[in-house]
């Protein structure tokens, strides 16, 4: 437990809606999940015509919401934000009716719905018979054996690299990390979560988050070795301008969400499951518990979750995902099958779905034996080093 008077970085702990103490303690957090996230002036709508959306960078662009905003006739306004922790900080520091519809990644829907942040959903109201039976009923969103949180995407993380300087061969185990090719040229995403989990699967961890204090030890010992072989720590965005100039060679912890787009612009670039598996991360949209336009907001989740607008989510401008609809996989594969091939979502070859199947896959979660500022303090030990 944290005790009263020490800065919270374990999020956890600012879950509690009644706790005005931890609410003011929260403030702090939320000054940097805000310098994450959009700072762009956004132009004013009249609120009864606005969809606020709390989510990742990018979803609100009109390539993908512009038939929604068109059959509504409103306008879906969107405040950006990188990482689990800055998204749980930014819901429980904005004034009730702030957004109408939250997208998270699966691991904190059960956090949110804890915080009593988002709604329970009636399955029938969504479209789970077009989606892929796999996802059809997706453990995370089911809290209590309840539906809080639809997925409208997902992808994989192992490595991705510049295929200019390591192989397909090179980088089936994660060994190549600590390759002198790569020394000085090994770039980290600025999350603790996705590298750490990869880097406990290469230490045999499965599943990777649900771990001893000494497998943890050796997760850390595992983490600080790679330091000799940094490049840098970046956001989000930096990220593929590294892999594009060749500042770095490989980055642990991503996939095809950060090498798809450089590739279609011809950057030498791929991603790989290494044999020691990856992780598997999902964007989910839920109905936010204060929003004043729920029926707008389930509207949304529905629309995002159609074929149509999964189509247009895989291929969104900012950075492309698999979706979990089969229809959407029908209708991407007619309409744009280029972009199918490169997602491999194809029917007539080796598809996600395969891979999904393979077992060596695993949900990324929050850290089950050990805390988040556990995790964290780790990944900040490591970055001052």
């Amino acid at each position: 437990m944290t005790p009263p008077d020490e800065p919270i970085t374990d999020f956890r702990a600012l879950l509690h809606p009644m706790n005005r103490r931890r609410l003011l303690q929260g403030a702090a957090g939320l000054a940097g999940a805000a310098a994450l996230g959009s700072s762009l002036p956004e132009p004013a709508y009249a609120q009864d015509k606005v969809l606020n959306l709390l989510s990742w960078p990018g979803h609100a662009d009109p390539a993908v919401v512009k038939p929604f905003e068109d059959k509504y006739g409103v306008k879906v306004v969107a405040k950006e934000y990188v990482g689990g922790e800055p998204m749980l900080a930014l819901m429980n520091q904005s004034p009730p009716g702030s957004f109408d519809v939250v997208l998270a990644d699966a691991e904190y829907i059960g956090m949110l719905k804890e915080g009593g942040f988002i709604d329970k959903l009636n399955p029938a109201d969504y479209s789970f018979a077009d989606y892929w039976p796999e996802f059809q009923k997706f453990e995370p969103h089911w809290p209590g054996g309840e539906l809080y949180s639809v997925l409208i995407r997902f992808g994989y993380l192992g490595i991705a690299y510049r295929t200019d300087v390591l192989t397909e061969a090179d980088v089936k185990s994660y060994k190549v990390l600590w390759d002198p090719k790569i020394k000085g040229k090994l770039g980290f995403f600025d999350w603790y979560l996705p590298t750490m989990g990869c880097l406990s699967l290469y230490n045999g961890n499965k599943p990777p988050f649900d771990i001893s204090d000494a497998a943890f030890g050796k997760l850390k010992e595992t983490l600080f070795s790679l330091k000799p072989q940094a490049s840098g720590f970046y956001s989000m965005a930096d990220q593929f301008s590294m892999l594009t100039n060749g500042t770095a060679a490989a980055i642990p912890g991503v996939g095809d969400w950060v090498v798809l787009l450089l590739q279609k612009n011809g950057v030498p670039v791929s991603a790989t499951v290494p044999d020691e598996g990856g992780i598997q991360w999902t964007e989910s949209m839920s109905i936010v518990s204060s929003s004043p336009k729920k029926d707008l907001a389930k509207a949304f989740i529905q629309y995002m979750s159609s074929a149509e607008g999964q189509v247009r989510s895989a291929h969104m401008p900012a950075y492309w995902a698999s979706i979990p609809n089969k229809k959407g996989w029908e209708l991407l594969n007619k309409d744009f099958p280029a972009d199918a091939k490169a997602l491999r979502h194809t029917f007539d070859a080796r598809n996600v779905m395969d891979e999904y199947k393979d077992g060596k896959i695993f949900i990324r979660k929050t850290p089950v034996k050990q805390s988040i500022e556990a995790w964290n303090d780790v990944w900040s030990e490591f970055k001052a080093m």
